[in-house]
């Protein structure tokens, strides 16, 4: 069986051994790479990974700053943000960026292993609500619809909301939503970087 490579990185040595220690022993056949911060992830790891699992509160760049960085080394590679800061805006701000998850460090073991799991089968489709009752959050869709494939191609035409609604004749907030959701998709915050993404995937000619 393949191993499945896990890049860990969190400045808190002695939560990366606690985690390491859980995941080696719950998980089969995975192999964690650790890191303190975004620059030592950076420089060290140059094998290709299954899974990040990334703090915010790091050394150096902070991590919901650094998913952009990590999303350019692995751009496939789903990220899940474990960290104790997650408050709604927290979470709201790290799916935006472009993580998949968002796991409080206050999870129990069971819950944290259950949702990598999760992640690593490929269920991405929506943050799972804490303890404290928070509503659930839109994540990354797992797959684009027709019409949002159709926005994409008008978008990376360079046309405007306004302009796509005509062209597609629907609302301007609907042409919002479905620009939204290709953004979260690709892992990017802007248009220009949708339409390079695309491009690179080959989701466009």
């Amino acid at each position: 069986m393949n191993t499945t490579k896990i890049l860990l990185i969190d400045d808190h040595a002695m939560f990366r051994s606690g985690l390491r220690m859980v995941l080696n022993s719950r998980l089969h056949h995975a192999e964690v790479l650790e890191a303190g911060s975004l620059n030592q992830a950076s420089q060290r790891v140059t094998d290709s990974v299954d899974i990040i699992l990334l703090d915010i509160n790091l050394p150096g760049l902070n991590g919901l700053d650094g998913i952009a960085v990590l999303k350019r080394k692995w751009p496939l590679v789903p990220i899940i943000v474990l960290s104790s800061q997650d408050d709604p805006d927290t979470m709201r701000d790290a799916v935006a960026r472009g993580a998949v998850r968002f796991i409080s460090k206050a999870e129990s073991a069971d819950r944290i292993i259950a949702l990598i799991n999760r992640v690593l089968n490929g269920e991405y489709e929506a943050i799972e609500p804490q303890a404290n009752n928070i509503e659930e959050v839109s994540a990354v869709p797992l797959h684009l619809t027709a019409r949002q494939c159709e926005v994409l191609d008008l978008l990376c035409q360079g046309m405007s909301n306004k302009l796509i609604a005509r062209r597609l004749d629907v609302s301007e907030n609907t042409v919002r939503s479905h620009v939204q959701a290709v953004l979260n998709y690709l892992h990017v915050t802007s248009r220009a970087e949708a339409s390079f993404a695309a491009r690179r995937m080959g989701l466009i000619g």
